[in-house]
């Protein structure tokens, strides 16, 4: 893909530390302009740019993700003291490792806890916190206290339990994504049933990414049938999308090396647009 060699992949490789890493990994928030990006912010960019497995800067964060996952070695000297933080290290890691490598045994380890987890928490055909807080006391030995240990609401959740739950599980956690009112933290703050009202905006870009995220699910085909209806009716006339000026986020987009030209800025939106599709329908 072009975009690998393009101007914002370059500036990112630029940045990288002797090491590999850009410095701590977590935080999901945009990169701040004049700030250090972190580990976590560089990735979910190349990725989006293009980048795989493959690739020797993604494998090398691979590595060490994998690393600390088994207890090997440390990710960086960072930690918040309000969480159990080796478990969320360990749930945060092990879904960026399945998002590049969804096979990889050491991060399928970690998937399958949180899949027993949900397993129990939807036994009884919906979600209830009391099955979830009973579970996550017979795997780990104590009550849950923060809240990325009960209710699967992260990104890291979504990302890491794709492929690892049962049909019917499965079925039930998409349409509690997709109910749920405060969306999926981290990357979407409202109801994912309900499709932005202003297409070309900031909100829609968000939106879509959480989609995409949905869209890796075995039946994720039936469920955003309406994201699909809705993506194809704000087709312009020359089949392409366009989400405005406002899409540039510094995350999604965009992948040209400038949106000077309306055309590139299209072709962008288009290109990402087209590939969610495919992702949904596939």
């Amino acid at each position: 893909m072009e975009h690998k060699q393009g101007k914002w992949a370059g500036q990112i490789l630029d940045a990288r530390n002797p090491d590999g890493l850009w410095g701590n990994f977590h935080t999901l928030s945009r990169p701040v302009s004049g700030k250090a990006i972190t580990t976590e912010q560089a990735i979910r960019r190349l990725r989006v740019l293009g980048f795989t497995k493959e690739d020797e800067p993604i494998r090398t964060v691979l590595e060490r993700m994998c690393l600390c996952v088994s207890g090997r070695e440390k990710i960086d000297g960072y930690s918040e003291k309000t969480h159990d933080w080796p478990l969320f290290e360990k749930l945060m890691l092990s879904a960026w490792i399945r998002l590049f490598d969804p096979n990889n045994e050491i991060a399928l380890e970690v998937a399958r806890q949180w899949a027993f987890l949900a397993e129990q928490a939807f036994q009884s055909g919906k979600y209830r916190r009391e099955d979830d807080e009973a579970a996550f006391r017979s795997l780990f030995g104590r009550n849950p206290k923060s809240a990325f240990e009960r209710g699967f609401g992260m990104f890291y959740h979504a990302a890491l339990l794709q492929g690892v739950v049962k049909p019917e599980t499965e079925s039930m956690l998409l349409d509690y994504y997709l109910e749920k009112p405060d969306g999926i933290f981290y990357i979407y703050s409202g109801p994912l049933k309900e499709v932005p009202e202003d297409f070309a905006s900031r909100k829609t870009v968000d939106y879509l990414a959480a989609i995409e995220l949905l869209a890796h699910y075995r039946q994720a085909k039936e469920k955003l049938r309406f994201v699909t209806r809705w993506l194809l009716s704000n087709r312009k006339e020359s089949g392409q999308w366009d989400l405005g000026p406002g899409a540039k986020d510094g995350i999604y987009f965009p992948l040209s090396d400038s949106w000077r030209k309306p055309e590139l800025r299209m072709a962008d939106c288009t290109e990402r647009i087209q590939g969610i599709l495919q992702k949904i329908e596939s």
